[in-house]
């Protein structure tokens, strides 16, 4: 018996967490009470006492459990431990990690989605390549137009602040949409991001950012491109604010962006938002979508252009493929396991969400008045006369 108290624990634990899971995806409504705000005030407590760290503590502990790993190993193979015990006990550690991070913070999925959140009802439906080409032209001039806003060296590539700067500033964004937007949903830790150490390793698997919730830390690759640092940071910072799901943090990190008063963070928010736009349009196969992404690229001034290659370069020559396979399928099982079926396709289902942000607060504004110049209004004496007289003469 004594040889399977391990995996009875790990059991019991494993069907705690899945208990959890399945009790919030079917009380979603109930959960979205209570737990988004505990949940958060676990992760702001978490961050204040971190943040005075000048490094990474997960990192420290992920060293630290891997040392330990490796000492039982040591340690079984030396005093002839029996491997199925040791087996159970290190399935009963993993099974323990995973339920305090469903407690904790991995029930967020299952939490209200970040649209209603922002009060965004707009559902772009019919024809989906006219909005879709219709809202990456405002995102690609937005970008064309932020980039002569900001500062460039004499090469023309952006003159950027160091990454403390760079963080730092990110919490001007949510504070507006805090109290400009009245949006309580970002009122979380607007610490500063950490740099992410062993940068090397993250960067060839595609990884920009990590946000670990046992210590409240989001941490960025200070390598990337200056044109993705203020959304990448953005983003992190958003998962921290207990807005777990890729597609919403996206989201999160467009809207913080572009409501910050550095036209840096302004530019990232909207070359962002092109570039997710403009792959969805480039993987629709028809040939009206393949002419209006040609349009759409020609369009871009110098700047921009400049800056999608900075980040294309980037890419190639820091990704590996093997790696970034490896990282995918982890990170795909990871989203999969925590309720988001769609994996690491969340990530480009921002799209969905960006195009609906457009049709409600920039298109639909805009084209009111052509709306109310058709509507009829009661008061107006005139309007009222003259459709009474020619419903009159009218045989």
């Amino acid at each position: 018996m004594k040889y399977w108290r391990g995996y009875i624990f790990a059991v019991a634990l494993a069907l705690l967490a899945w208990g959890l899971t399945e009790f919030a995806a079917a009380h979603g409504a109930l959960v979205d009470m209570v737990y988004p705000y505990a949940s958060r005030m676990i992760q702001d407590v978490l961050a204040e006492w971190t943040a005075a760290l000048p490094f990474l503590l997960w990192q420290v502990l992920a060293v630290f459990l891997i040392v330990i790993l490796l000492a039982s190993i040591v340690a079984m193979i030396l005093l002839k431990w029996n491997f199925v015990q040791w087996l159970g006990w290190v399935l009963t550690a993993c099974s323990f990690l995973w339920c305090m991070h469903t407690g904790m913070y991995g029930l967020n999925q299952y939490s209200s989605d970040l649209s209603q959140d922002i009060r965004l009802n707009v559902t772009v439906s019919g024809d989906t390549i006219t909005p879709l080409v219709n809202a990456t032209t405002y995102f690609r001039d937005k970008a064309n137009e932020l980039a002569e806003q900001v500062e460039r060296t004499e090469s023309g590539d952006i003159k950027a602040p160091t990454f403390a700067e760079i963080a730092a500033q990110a919490a001007d964004g949510f504070d507006c949409l805090v109290y400009e937007y009245n949006y309580p949903v970002f009122a979380g830790s607007t610490t500063p991001v950490k740099e992410l150490g062993w940068t090397d390793m993250y960067a060839s698997m595609g990884i920009a950012g990590v946000t670990i919730p046992f210590t409240g830390e989001a941490a960025v690759n200070p390598n990337l491109p200056t044109a993705m640092l203020p959304f990448t940071i953005c983003h992190e910072m958003a998962h921290r604010m207990c807005i777990a799901p890729e597609r919403d943090a996206n989201l999160a990190a467009f809207l913080a962006t572009t409501a910050n008063s550095d036209p840096l963070y302004q530019y990232s928010g909207y070359f962002m938002a092109f570039r997710y736009c403009y792959n969805s349009l480039a993987s629709i196969p028809t040939s009206t979508a393949a002419n209006a992404c040609k349009l759409l690229l020609g369009g871009l001034n110098e700047n921009v252009q400049r800056d999608l290659a900075v980040y294309q370069n980037y890419c190639a020559e820091t990704i590996d493929d093997g790696a970034s396979d490896l990282a995918n399928s982890v990170n795909d099982t990871y989203i999969q396991a925590s309720g988001d079926e769609s994996g690491i396709n969340s990530y480009g289902e921002v799209t969905d969400l960006l195009l609906n942000w457009y049709y409600q607060f920039v298109y639909m504004p805009a084209h009111a008045d052509d709306e109310d110049d058709n509507a009829f209004d009661p008061f107006d004496e005139g309007y009222v006369f003259e459709e009474g007289l020619e419903a009159a003469v009218t045989p």
